[in-house]
């Protein structure tokens, strides 16, 4: 493990209970593999706003489109065992099809390059409005013409994916929850990953809407089998398996359900979301994106009450995945903020015995503050801010209770001092940072109630 990794790990902890916090939202669950091991697991909040049972590392979630990336290893190893080729046509596998459609190749399907319609004439599965689709109405969809032709451009389907299912299973004669589940999951050893909802005998988090239009938020059951859709959005698992399992698709991982080749070509990059500005590309059942030693492959899911997203950094040898149980999850920029986490105590290192002592988190009327020591300084992070560090104030120590605020924005405190305030016993009790005071959570609260009382709402 990196020397910085288990300071990076607390933070990143302490950030997204309070980001659940701030943002009001049920639950949220993290994990991040270190190599092939899990070097953090936690859960903040809810499974279930209206039982009030608390969210754990070992209740499941509904993680949607990950699902692509379990289907695309299945592909991948039925090739590596020479039961199909990449450049296959589907209809030499799968029939009914329109003749444009059969003519798309695995790659093609793969890569969301195939032209084919999202979510058919009536996505009224995303909705709540209508189950998923089953195989007779998915091949009705797949029975008229795509809508652009192969290999023009990246347009995403649940139909190709769900089409790639249907591959499977007319290619092994086997259901595809079960050929999956026995090629691909239990190989990848995942305990607590199913390929659908009726297979699932763990805890479960609920689903929950948005606070708006009615003023509250309300259980979405996310209980919707996945029928002929299941191999592109149907899967169930917690956040330590799915960090575990995109962990083995990294190109640089030591063990895997799949070659190191076929790692390359499902995570290469592509084909570009040119219309974008995220920066985003598609391989084959992966997402991708970022520069440098902090480029990112993986993949994220919306099922109607959940929003996951998950990404290997294949330099750092690091994998996060963060889950959410609402509709309005915030699961893409926490983990955009935790990548910046990782990426500021790779830069800065761990504490130091003349910075250790300075960590905490401070509150005034304005809100919170965090003192967080690295190497040689104290950084001042704003937990409110989806990237922590951003435009960090930094403290050199002078004294073991003072510093100076040595860099900071013109409209922060430049050049002034800091210092910690203990109690009789020793106790940090409060800070000051130039002429601000900042004092604990518990004091604030007895501060603002003194003050104010209990008017408004």
């Amino acid at each position: 493990m990196k020397p910085w990794l288990p300071a990076a790990l607390d933070y990143v902890e302490s950030w997204l209970e309070f980001q659940r916090r701030h943002h009001r939202q049920p639950g949220c669950a993290v994990a991040i593999a270190s190599g092939n091991d899990i070097a953090l697991e936690a859960a903040f909040g809810k499974a279930d706003l209206a039982t009030g049972e608390d969210l754990t590392p070992r209740h499941g979630f509904r993680i949607a489109s990950h699902s692509k990336s379990f289907t695309a290893a299945g592909i991948l190893r039925l090739a590596e065992a020479g039961r199909l080729r990449l450049d296959d046509e589907v209809g030499a596998h799968v029939q009914g099809l329109h003749p444009e459609i059969a003519a798309a190749t695995l790659t093609q399907l793969l890569s969301n390059s195939a032209g084919l319609v999202r979510d058919g004439t009536d996505a009224g599965q995303f909705f709540d409005r209508r189950p998923y689709r089953r195989r007779d109405e998915l091949l009705a969809d797949l029975a008229v013409p795509p809508v652009y032709p192969a290999a023009q451009r990246l347009k995403y389907s649940n139909h190709g994916f769900a089409l790639l299912g249907l591959l499977i299973e007319a290619l092994t004669g086997e259901a595809y929850p079960d050929w999956i589940a026995r090629e691909v999951v239990a190989p990848a050893g995942l305990r607590e990953t199913q390929p659908d909802i009726g297979l699932w005998t763990g805890p479960m988090a609920r689903g929950h809407s948005g606070t708006q239009p009615l003023g509250r938020r309300v259980v979405i059951p996310a209980d919707n089998p996945g029928n002929a859709m299941t191999s592109a959005a149907g899967f169930v698992a917690t956040a330590a398996d799915v960090a575990r399992y995109f962990a083995q698709l990294s190109p640089r991982a030591g063990n895997s359900i799949l070659s190191p080749l076929s790692r390359r070509e499902m995570t290469r990059r592509l084909w570009p979301d040119s219309e974008s500005s995220l920066g985003r590309h598609y391989g084959l059942g992966t997402i991708s994106g970022g520069e440098g030693d902090w480029q990112w492959v993986g993949h994220s899911g919306g099922f109607q009450g959940f929003i996951t997203r998950t990404v290997i950094l294949p330099e750092q040898d690091l994998t996060v995945s963060v889950l959410t149980n609402a509709i309005d999850g915030l699961a893409h920029p926490w983990l955009d903020g935790v990548v910046h986490i990782l990426r500021t105590f790779s830069e800065h290192g761990p504490a130091s015995p003349a910075t250790q002592g300075w960590a905490g988190r401070w509150w005034t009327i304005w809100g919170a503050g965090d003192l967080v020591p690295v190497e040689d300084k104290v950084l001042c992070a704003n937990p409110a801010l989806p990237m922590p560090f951003l435009d960090a104030p930094e403290i050199e120590i002078e004294a073991p209770d003072r510093g100076r605020i040595t860099r900071a924005s013109a409209f922060n405190s430049p050049g002034e001092p800091a210092r910690l305030v203990r109690n009789g016993t020793g106790r940090i009790t409060s800070i000051w940072l130039g002429g601000g005071q900042a004092v604990t959570e518990e004091a604030l609260q007895a501060e603002m109630l003194e003050r104010y009382g209990g008017s408004g709402s």
